[in-house]
């Protein structure tokens, strides 16, 4: 009898051991991306990183290429979009630590020649979008330059201000907060006033080199390294091809660097965990204010410098989202650097759409927390 109940109580415990494999977060986070590639007008891929700690998973749906049908793969070239802005914000603050930079510095003082209108704008203000400042990307000039020719090279970078500078401060500066692409333009032209150098190679010197992110570039063109996830634009039958479409100098330091999963799960982990400046920048950087990232990222979010926190239902995490045709990206690592996420689509997809695009993107957002559930579990 003894041995009976024994056998069943093995046996219960096997069954609950199966259940509770099949329900973990890892395995919903397999299953969350399986159902957003199926999805009317979902993207033909996904694919998310998870570390926990040394350990690392890989998960993925879908393919990089509709024409060649091969799957992700972690070292695959991708456009990060306003992800950028996070590796922007980690060159300004690095600077801050240094002594180069104040997070008090002013526009009038560091770069004289814009608007006198915007000098009063601190660089704190720039990083956290309470600046004011009037978002290029959405001047007509700038957008009816794209449509005539998307592949147009802007240069020199401070060009992109110029549909802006006839414009007045949407509001005092750091009354309130709003997103603005232009903010990130102004950082990278700070930094390169205060660090005497290009802003690509302040991202070498202090990002890139330093963490290893060999596949990790702010090109000025159109062109992907090979290979690289294709990104689409899933409106039309079938999906068009978008991934070299537009030029990479058109979003500048706000939006045009590419990387790969795995090299933006490196940068994760230590630019939030604290690897690329000291405590002191790293105090300024997590004073927040409300606001969200653009597109919002999962759970309730707030913006610090160069950096938003998520609180999802399973924990806090701290990062940054991006979107840009053809792609739409976000990362996350808890404050000590040892648990990431990285989620990155093929199709871009924003709160502000409509239609079966708001439905994909309302389950990218589960998605996202998901997978922050699998780091955190």
């Amino acid at each position: 009898m003894l041995r009976v109940a024994l056998l069943v109580c093995l046996g219960l415990l096997a069954f609950a051991g199966s259940a509770a494999a099949a329900s973990s977060p890892a395995r919903q986070l397999d299953n969350a991306l399986d159902k957003l590639v199926a999805m009317p007008g979902g993207p033909p891929g996904a694919i998310s990183i998870v570390q926990r700690g040394a350990t690392r998973t890989v998960h993925r749906a879908g393919v990089a290429d509709r024409k060649r049908r091969a799957p992700i793969r972690s070292t695959d070239h991708m456009r990060l979009a306003s992800m950028s802005k996070a590796f922007n914000g980690a060159v300004a603050l690095s600077l801050v630590d240094k002594g180069m930079l104040s997070l008090d510095d002013t526009i009038a003082q560091r770069l004289p020649a814009l608007p006198a209108a915007w000098g009063p704008v601190t660089l704190r203000q720039l990083l956290d979008h309470t600046s004011g400042l009037p978002d290029f990307t959405q001047a007509e000039d700038y957008q009816t330059t794209l449509r005539r020719n998307p592949r147009t090279i802007f240069m020199p970078h401070d060009m992109l201000l110029s549909f802006v500078v006839s414009d007045p401060l949407r509001f005092p500066p750091g009354s309130r907060y709003r997103y603005s692409n232009s903010d990130n333009i102004v950082v990278a032209l700070m930094a390169e006033q205060a660090g005497g150098q290009a802003y690509d190679q302040l991202l070498s010197s202090l990002v890139f080199t330093p963490l290893g992110l060999n596949e990790t570039s702010l090109p000025d063109g159109f062109g992907l390294p090979a290979p690289y996830m294709h990104g689409y634009d899933n409106e039309g039958d079938p999906p068009a091809d978008i991934s070299t479409a537009l030029s990479m100098s058109g979003v500048w330091a706000s939006g045009g660097m590419v990387s790969s999963p795995i090299d933006v799960n490196e940068f994760a982990r230590a630019y939030v965990g604290g690897k690329l400046f000291g405590q002191a920048a790293r105090d300024q950087q997590l004073q927040l204010v409300v606001g969200h990232s653009e597109p919002i990222g999962p759970g309730a979010n707030r913006a610090g410098l160069g950096i938003f926190r998520y609180a999802t239902r399973c924990g806090t995490v701290y990062g940054h989202t991006g979107n840009y045709p053809g792609y739409t990206q976000f990362f996350a690592a808890t404050l000590d650097g040892e648990r990431s996420v990285t989620f990155s689509i093929s199709e871009q997809v924003t709160q502000d759409m409509t239609g079966r695009r708001l439905k994909v993107f309302n389950a990218l957002r589960r998605a996202e927390e998901t997978a922050v559930c699998a780091a955190l579990d």
